[in-house]
Order: C-alpha cells, then structure tokens, then sequence
C-alpha cells in the first residue's frame, strides 16, 4: 500500500506522540476520565514541544525523546509485536538486543521529525473501554493540514500498546517494516539487531 507524504508525515509525528503520550498514561488506564486523559496528553505534548523549543541540537533532541521513551513505554512488548513469529525462535539474550536496539532505532526514527508538530495539538474527544484495553479517541492537527483522527490504545495495565491513525495500527506498520528489515538479512536476528543502531 502507498501512503501519501501528508499520512506518512502524520505517521512520523503521531507515533512519537502516541509513545510518549502512553508514558503519561501509566496510571491504571480503567481509572482515568476522559478530562484526566486530555489533560494528560496535553501535558505530553507540551513536555515534547519543550523539547523541541529548546533550541538544542537535533542529536541532544533525540537523546532526551529515547530517554522518555525507554523510561515509560513498554518497549518489550512494542518489540516483541514487531518481531511476531521470529520472537519465539530468539534466545532471551537475542530478545534483550533486539529491545535495546528497537528502542534507540524508534526513538531516533521519530525523534527526528518531531520539529513538523511546532503549531500543533491534539485534543482528546472520549475514551471507552474495549475489552482488555482502553481507546482514547483523539484528533490532532498538524501547521497547514485538516485535523484528523488519533486512537490511543491503553492496556488495562495503563501502558501504551497501539495507536490508529485514521484506522490504520502503527504497531502493524512497524512490524511490516522490521518483518522487511529482517527479510533482507535473511532472517538473521543478531545481524538486523546490529543494523538497527544504524539506521
């Protein structure tokens, strides 16, 4: 499928969001309202448009957006999921490689773009609770673009897990890109692991 540079852009910048945001929200996600979710996911965006305004290097950006990503998110379970089948084929040593590498890698790939959201927000418009997770719908605007939906997908643990893009999973998008990744290398896990910290 081939997206448009607008979706891949918002995909760029929502998905850092989204990880970042899931930082916030690691309080038992059942618990929270809908205003404590606004007010939480603003305060993110706020906390990242402070980083962006710093007037810091890009490079001293991206260290501060992977330490906020490693510390909060739940980066095995993000990495694991993109790994699908190949995961349980890995050693424990190989799963622990590959998380630290996927974390730099998703932090650099998206810390990188953060400077397209000066000028935007996102507001939260209701959170309902589906099955084991909860999904806090939002819509986000980026400078010189229509608004456009954002699902956050909370597990009942309160960590971030999912977030759709006008229906469309970044979990699923980031599994086909590393499923790619690691076709290329023929499946060789610890080659993709060392290449990740490259790209």
């Amino acid at each position: 499928m081939t997206y448009s540079t607008s979706f891949s852009r918002r995909t760029f910048v929502t998905v850092g969001i989204a990880a970042f945001a899931g930082a916030a929200l690691s309080k038992p996600a059942l618990a929270l309202t809908t205003a404590q979710a606004e007010r939480l996911i603003q305060n993110v965006v706020a906390d990242i448009n402070k980083v962006i305004n710093s007037g810091r290097s890009e490079n001293a950006m991206i260290r501060e957006f992977a330490g906020i990503f490693e510390r909060y998110a739940d980066v095995e379970r993000i990495a694991r999921f993109t790994l699908g089948a190949d995961a349980r084929a890995a050693s424990s040593g190989q799963i622990r490689a590959y998380n630290k590498a996927f974390a730099g890698y998703i932090s650099r790939k998206y810390g990188r773009r953060f400077r397209e959201f000066i000028g935007g927000e996102i507001t939260v418009k209701s959170a309902k609770s589906v099955k084991s997770f909860v999904e806090v719908r939002a819509e986000a605007l980026l400078s010189g673009e229509r608004p456009f939906d954002v699902t956050f997908r909370v597990n009942d643990d309160g960590l971030f897990a999912d977030m759709l893009i006008e229906g469309i999973s970044l979990a699923r998008t980031e599994k086909i890109e590393i499923g790619a990744l690691l076709d290329r290398r023929n499946g060789n896990l610890d080659q993709l692991t060392r290449d990740l910290s490259s790209l």
